[in-house]
């Protein structure tokens, strides 16, 4: 049976889902659009719970249970994407404490403070995940890693990628526990070149919002570290400079 209507129970929890971030939390399931996406999701073993998929666009492997069938106008209104591609999926959410991360002796991990966009988080997990940083952190975060947005904006990125939130405190005490050399990006007199740090020592690079930083509760918690730049521009995009800092990494350790 293909589903038409969109006063379709499964079509409005859909798009209360998509909608509703605490209803989403509640839920403990979140949405996943396009194939590429969720062939990484079932990749990762993130359990599936159902898919939508609309016969006259999708062109993949169609899963062999829990599927939903629904016509093009109700598939329009659930999908998210400019551009789609006929294969909606419904996962469970992983619950992760950053206590039970698997440390290296040369671990890097990223820790984002107060990140409110997430078409940012997105692409910053893009690059994470790209240049094999160990663990992406969100301290005192503004949204949550299963929005839409995110998923998108990271293709997929996300689900396979160690991924932890916490407050401030807490990361704190997890950097200092596990022996960090903690690089703050904080600009002052002691500020050096991020090609003056050690990278292939246990490291975090800490970010705070485009519009203002981090905050005052990690002054003088980290050594300060800037992205030399020639230009008249002193700063750059978050998920820029997040970029350029993953391949820093990549480059001590690997060439």
């Amino acid at each position: 049976m293909i589903i038409e209507s969109f006063q379709n129970e499964k079509i409005k929890h859909i798009t209360k889902l998509l909608t509703d971030n605490r209803f989403r939390k509640k839920s403990g399931v979140f949405v996943v659009e396009g194939q590429q996406e969720n062939e990484r999701a079932q990749q990762y073993h993130f359990e599936a719970v159902e898919f939508y998929i609309c016969e006259s666009i999708f062109k993949g492997s169609t899963p062999k249970e829990k599927i939903h069938l629904v016509s093009d106008k109700v598939y329009e209104k659930i999908a998210y994407r400019g551009s789609s591609e006929g294969i909606i999926g419904i996962y469970k959410t992983k619950e992760s404490d950053l206590n039970d991360f698997k440390l290296k002796v040369n671990s890097t991990v990223i820790i984002v403070e107060g990140v409110e966009k997430p078409g940012n988080l997105g692409a910053i997990l893009r690059s994470c995940e790209a240049f094999g940083i160990d663990a992406l952190i969100v301290a005192d975060g503004k949204t949550d890693f299963y929005n839409p947005n995110v998923i998108r904006s990271s293709v997929g990125c996300l689900f396979g990628m160690e991924v932890f939130q916490a407050d401030n405190n807490e990361v704190y005490e997890f950097l200092q526990k596990n022996s960090f050399n903690i690089y703050t990006t904080i600009m002052d007199e002691t500020s050096k070149d991020m090609f003056e740090r050690d990278f292939t020592k246990r490291s975090a690079v800490l970010f705070g919002t485009e519009h203002s930083g981090l905050s005052d509760f990690w002054y003088g918690k980290g050594q300060n570290t800037l992205i030399p730049m020639t230009g008249s521009i002193d700063s750059l995009n978050l998920s820029n400079a997040v970029a350029i800092t993953c391949y820093e990494s990549l480059r001590q350790k690997k060439f």
